[in-house]
């Protein structure tokens, strides 16, 4: 297979192109140049896809994985360009782009937002209609959920694990089995490559069964993985809302039990499993995700248009102080 990687190598660029490489698919990548690119990698153009495409002005692929996550305009015009010699098309996009809030049990068939708007939802869905616009049951839609994994560049998941490996008395959001659905990043590109082989299209919600793993298991494989100095906390979700505490962004991956809840992590991905998602266990993501981490040499990556996560370790003082 010939596979064309747009929207550079950051996360699931990086996981998807270094999957292709193992499966001896010739892969090409498409970017500015400023990221690292995969071994393996037969071919590197360099151009812009906000005003310079003159490197894809020739060649042919088999598919296109686009990650792209800003203006669906610049979607649009790398498909136009590549159409007619592209075999299959998948677009990064987002469960996000269904409207919120989701109910628990929602599907691919869930309402989504129109395009054309500015927020992630409607940029998202902007770029799958672009997509299925210029291919049409060509076109993979690929509707990840919460991403974890090794180059996480969002902070999620290296944050938990920054923060267990300080040790200590560390605030943990519950319930303890409050359930969640994610996706390890090498989960989401080996099944992106294997639905491409396959010929599918539409569009499929990736992530985990809700219950693939817990708060509780999620937060004992990071105290385990980075070295058990750790005691975890457990204050129940009222208290940690009454402390002004911001779910999802002040203490990453946890949604309270309600609707935001409801939304991330009870969807239903049977089409996926269908179809051959299988999902590695969360230790391994979190084991793999810790030596990924300690294998860098500076602070790991950090994308520039999503905003620094984590609790303000006063803030956190302050709730453990009155749970003792």
């Amino acid at each position: 297979m010939r596979l064309l990687m747009l929207g550079g190598t950051g996360f699931v660029g990086q996981a998807t192109a270094e999957a292709a490489v193992k499966r001896g698919w010739e892969v090409t990548v498409f970017h500015r140049g400023r990221g690292q690119v995969p071994d393996g990698v037969a071919a590197v153009v360099i151009g812009d896809r906000e005003g310079d495409l003159g490197g894809l002005a020739a060649g042919e692929w088999d598919a296109v994985v686009d990650t792209w996550s800003a203006a669906p305009a610049v979607v649009e015009a790398s498909a136009r360009a590549l159409a007619g010699r592209v075999g299959r098309y998948a677009y990064v996009s987002s469960r996000s782009v269904h409207v919120y809030p989701s109910p628990a049990g929602a599907d691919e068939t869930a309402p989504v937002v129109a395009g054309g708007g500015e927020d992630y939802a409607q940029l998202k869905r902007g770029g799958e209609i672009a997509v299925t616009e210029s291919y049409g049951d060509a076109a993979l839609l690929l509707r990840a959920g919460l991403i974890l994994g090794p180059y996480e560049d969002v902070g999620r998941l290296p944050w938990w694990l920054n923060r267990t490996a300080r040790g200590g008395r560390v605030l943990a959001p519950g319930p303890r089995d409050l359930p969640l659905q994610y996706i390890d990043v090498r989960d989401l590109a080996d099944w992106t490559l294997e639905a491409l082989t396959a010929g599918l299209g539409g569009a499929y919600g990736l992530v985990s069964p809700s219950g693939h793993a817990t708060m509780g298991s999620f937060l004992d494989a990071c105290v385990q993985e980075t070295g058990g100095a750790a005691e975890l906390v457990w204050a129940d979700p009222g208290t940690v809302i009454a402390a002004g505490i911001e779910p999802w962004t002040d203490l990453p991956v946890w949604c309270p039990p309600g609707e935001m809840h409801d939304a991330m992590h009870r969807g239903n991905v049977s089409k996926a499993l269908g179809a051959g998602l299988t999902c590695r266990a969360v230790e391994e993501t979190v084991a793999d995700t810790w030596a990924w981490l300690r294998s860098l040499t500076g602070p790991p990556p950090q994308r520039s248009d999503r905003p620094v996560l984590g609790l303000d370790p006063e803030v956190e003082r302050r709730v453990l102080a009155g749970l003792r």
